[in-house]
């Protein structure tokens, strides 16, 4: 089975890349994106765009000959607000707005194995399911489509996501077999007292002496509570309260996030922060508030998935080509669709030999163009594979 992108069709999504990378948009402002993704799949054959409940983004379903497993393919489509330096012909045109994940590489990569399953589609055992995703970058796009009956509609028995690498060359295929990208919790404290004016103290609350307390507190939930050889990162990254220098306030508001590459070291985490909170705020007589706002899982490839997704590459590139790669504790919202499907999350290489690549979210982040194939084809492969 050729699967295969041609330098017709290669150029063709290059083409789309380059535009979307010039006119980058905002998580849930993704309108021209989601408008552009339809237009070009209209053009290829055997593409059905599947209705969905959301504002942005697309779902698209490819029907194969042949009775057999549906297959999810999955992209994500939003930009971030970062302002591209990076000097290139298709350099960002919308100021402070910037494809710096490179999503645009991402869709450009699944209109591409698009292109081939289309092509293949006559032999296809089973469905193939096209996600391109909104609002990845505020980690709430998976979680709105999932809410929106995604699931129940297109009914997938696997799912493949993908993530470029710019810190890996373009060509490479990285398949991590266990923990790839963090779990987070990322959630506000406010610590509730009594102000008043500051010469009498015994009348007041003093909530800043109390969440000074929790602050130092915390610290031991990692040096004191966590197995020394888990990674888990917990970081108060704000803290306000205080007026005027003769009055005490009423209320502090801190916010934190708790990222682990283990499921049970992020509930343990979790678990004695809220205890900690609690005690402390009862001791100092002041009352609390936890807001959670982001709670991600892990992205985790099983064993299972592992095999299927390392075969699957090595069809297109070779097993020379397959590399591993330690863990990130960024994280990813494809992880909400792999508690619910079987998953797995490729990397993709996207960096350029010989340059001075940047990581992700970076101002001076580029993503390969010659990346774009390799990642169509191998995605291409994995639904096929996945059907045998």
């Amino acid at each position: 089975m050729n699967i295969e992108l041609t330098r017709e069709e290669e150029n063709k999504i290059l083409e789309f890349r380059h535009y979307m990378h010039e006119y980058p948009e905002l998580s849930n402002m993704e309108f021209n994106t989601t408008k552009n993704i339809k237009e070009f799949l209209s053009t290829i054959d055997g593409v059905e765009i599947i209705p969905l409940d959301v504002e942005t983004g697309v779902v698209a379903k490819i029907k194969g000959a042949k009775e057999g497993k549906t297959i999810g393919i999955r992209c994500d489509i939003d930009a971030i607000s970062q302002t591209e330096k990076y000097n290139w012909e298709y350099k960002s045109k919308v100021d402070g707005v910037m494809h710096a994940c490179g999503h645009d590489f991402h869709t450009a990569s699944l209109l591409g194995a698009a292109i081939i399953l289309s092509k293949l589609r006559s032999k296809m055992q089973g469905n193939t399911i096209l996600l391109f995703q909104k609002a990845e970058e505020t980690t709430t796009g998976a979680k709105e489509m999932l809410e929106a009956g995604l699931l129940e509609i297109t009914k997938p028995d696997m799912f493949f996501g993908l993530h470029n690498w710019p810190l890996v060359p373009a060509g490479k295929v990285i398949c991590k077999n266990g923990a790839l990208m963090s779990a987070k919790t990322n959630f506000e404290i406010e610590i509730i007292g009594r102000g008043g004016h500051g010469s009498m103290p015994h009348l007041n609350i003093d909530p800043i002496v109390c969440t000074s307390a929790v602050i130092m507190s915390l610290q031991t939930v990692l040096s004191r509570n966590i197995d020394p050889f888990e990674q888990v990162v917990f970081s108060i990254n704000y803290v306000n309260g205080g007026s005027k220098e003769n009055l005490v306030v009423d209320n502090t508001i801190m916010t934190a996030t708790i990222r682990s590459l283990s499921s049970e070291a992020m509930t343990r985490a979790k678990e004695r922060m809220e205890r900690i909170v609690k005690d402390t705020c009862s001791a100092y007589e002041c009352d609390y508030k936890i807001t959670y706002y982001e709670d991600i899982p892990l992205t985790f490839n099983s064993g299972e998935m592992y095999n299927l997704a390392v075969k699957a590459a090595g069809k297109i590139v070779g097993r020379e080509d397959i590399i591993d790669i330690k863990p990130t504790m960024a994280s990813e919202d494809f992880a909400i669709i792999m508690q619910n499907v079987p998953s797995f999350m490729y990397w993709f290489g996207s960096g350029i030999v010989g340059a001075e690549n940047q990581a992700l979210h970076h101002s001076y982040y580029h993503a390969a163009d010659s990346g774009i194939k390799t990642a169509s084809e191998v995605l291409a492969s994995a639904v096929i594979t996945a059907q045998e």
